[in-house]
């Protein structure tokens, strides 16, 4: 397929349902789905790797039946999805997602969410829950250091309700997804996470709001094929899958 992240994620229940092998020719701003697969964004690098015919299985994310490749999450995000504008990535491209978060975060607003994780109910006052399947999303920020497409796993955050220049100096963490040992920052993972609020909230899946809260995340395992490099770090090694 060609496009970027919101046309795959617009095409996967369709993909799931063909049972075809997906090849990746990225042409959107943030391309994450490509980048957790180690697909070169040049588009003649990409054709080579769906021609060298090296496939992996990768799981997929569902978020009340709407599956999704990244990232699905609450909040903040949300505000960011309304910024970000076809305008915006036009004249800012990749850039456009920094400037969209940092626009978000200032203006950003608390609630409070009971997050079942695998069984474990707990309340925690937020402005952001993400709920990833992949490695990347947000243009080439990581849910967290350890996470690949096919580790059977969702991986969850929340971000407290910090004043905005607290929430700055968070940054390089949530970049590089090393935010576990950080006390303020909320983190789970497990195969099946249910998200509730008081009132309903927009849900962003992959850079479109398609669904509310009351939300239910699964993992579905090995759920598709894709054309991919050996070696990537949103993949397992070779000898583990």
């Amino acid at each position: 397929m060609i496009g970027g992240d919101g046309t795959l994620s617009a095409a996967a229940d369709t993909l799931l349902e063909t049972g075809l092998v997906l090849g990746i020719l990225p042409m959107g701003n943030a391309n994450d789905l490509a980048r957790t697969l180690g697909i070169p964004f040049a588009l003649i690098a990409a054709a080579k790797v769906i021609a060298a015919g090296r496939t992996r299985l990768i799981d997929i994310g569902r978020v009340n039946g709407r599956h999704f490749f990244n990232v699905a999450s609450v909040g903040l995000s949300v505000d960011i999805a309304d910024r970000l504008t076809c305008e915006a990535k036009q004249r800012w491209g990749i850039l456009a997602y920094l400037r969209c978060s940092w626009e978000a975060v200032r203006a950003a607003k608390h609630f409070h969410a009971q997050i079942n994780c695998d069984g474990t109910a707990e309340v925690i006052e937020t402005i952001q829950i993400a709920v990833g399947n992949g490695r990347h999303y947000g243009g080439g920020m990581t849910i967290v250091d350890d996470a690949t497409i096919d580790d059977g796993r969702l991986d969850l955050y929340a971000l407290p309700p910090h004043p905005w220049w607290r929430l700055m100096t968070l940054a390089p963490q949530l970049r590089w997804g090393t935010h576990r040992p950080v006390p303020d920052i909320h983190s789970r993972h497990g195969e099946e996470i249910r998200i509730e609020t008081k009132r309903p909230m927009p849900v962003n899946v992959d850079g479109e709001v398609i669904t509310k809260t009351p939300a239910v995340f699964e993992v579905v395992r090995a759920a598709l094929r894709v054309f991919a490099p050996d070696q990537a770090p949103g993949l397992q090694p070779i000898g583990d899958c």
